[in-house]
């Protein structure tokens, strides 16, 4: 049965308080091994996979965030847990087999894979199980958010676009942070923001190259099956935005890397707990472009301090691209 791992939001947080509500049915452990400052190795242990960063960024900034995932074997049995520590709410589906895992060796400042356990595929009545806790939960919340999974072979890809339809007709604004074909199903099946990588949109064969012209052409064209607002992330290029037919760019002050990856979801993140707050989506992209600039500056993946991605929201430059 499924079961909620709190971390007190429903007692601090008032009826009608901005929520977001995560789909990220695989969450994973990670194992990261870092050197101390004498060189000598760190074990790092924590909760991981695209859902839980989303989550743990929303909770960041402030927003009551709940994460519906899937939890089973070694590898689950203290993930929830986990998650609860950092401020997400977990609402926890049973999986008859294993969460996927990582140990990854950052010693020499590069991510060297030394070992990945993937999950196992969700049985039909776990995924039933989770289907039908995400649509309540997505019910009570202002924002829904569609993350993906570390293999296809987790879920079947149809699941997003029955998600993304079902939660948008009970009246979720939903959200999409997706890549393949779950990113195909879910703008099938109904999404008003939609954010991708461009190296995911080209990888895919979606987009013909990471061109500014092409990448519009992508975006017109998601725009077209009905998606409000599309947000492309472009590494160090500034974001493409196609916003109720306005065709944006999106620039933060450039900050010196540290860490590439998790800027994406900081995003994400960022964009959806604005829009639960009800924000102007203009407010939502500077934020999110502002979370994702911060991201790169430290080591964790999609972390950061709220007081500094917020400072620095007030210096994203959004300007307006002329038609092409």
């Amino acid at each position: 049965m499924p079961v909620r791992a709190g971390n007190g939001a429903d007692s601090l947080a008032g009826v009608g308080d901005p929520s977001v509500c995560v789909f990220g049915a695989s969450p994973l452990l990670t194992v990261t091994v870092e050197a101390d400052v004498q060189g000598c190795p760190e074990v790092h242990v924590h909760a991981g996979g695209q859902g839980f960063w989303v989550a743990r960024m929303v909770a960041e900034l402030g927003v009551r965030v709940r994460l519906c995932g899937a939890f089973g074997g070694e590898t689950g049995r203290f993930l929830p847990e986990m998650m609860r520590e950092v401020g997400v709410d977990v609402v926890a589906a049973d999986r008859a087999g294993a969460n996927g895992a990582y140990i990854q060796d950052r010693r020499n400042g590069q991510r060297e894979q030394i070992v990945e356990m993937p999950a196992t595929a969700l049985s039909r009545h776990d995924l039933d199980n989770l289907y039908s806790l995400t649509l309540a939960e997505a019910m009570e919340c202002d924002v829904l958010v569609l993350s993906g999974t570390r293999s296809a072979e987790e879920m079947p890809a149809e699941t997003y676009s029955r998600l993304a339809s079902d939660a948008g007709r009970l009246g979720a604004l939903v959200m999409g942070d997706l890549s393949g074909e779950p990113l195909q199903q879910a703008v099938e099946g109904g999404l008003t923001v939609l954010k991708a990588s461009h190296e995911d949109l080209v990888s895919d064969g979606v987009a013909p190259s990471g061109s500014l012209p092409d990448l519009v052409k992508t975006a017109r064209r998601f725009a077209d099956k009905g998606v409000r607002c599309i947000v492309i992330s472009r590494a160090d290029d500034p974001a493409l935005v196609l916003l109720d037919g306005r065709l944006l760019e999106a620039e933060a002050p450039p900050l010196n890397a540290v860490e590439h990856r998790g800027a994406g979801d900081s995003m994400t993140a960022a964009i959806a707990a604005t829009l639960a707050r009800k924000e102007p989506y203009e407010q939502a992209i500077r934020l999110g472009v502002a979370a994702g600039a911060a991201n790169v500056t430290r080591r964790g993946l999609a972390t950061g301090h709220r007081q500094v991605i917020e400072q620095l929201a007030a210096r994203v430059e959004l300007r307006e691209l002329e038609e092409m």
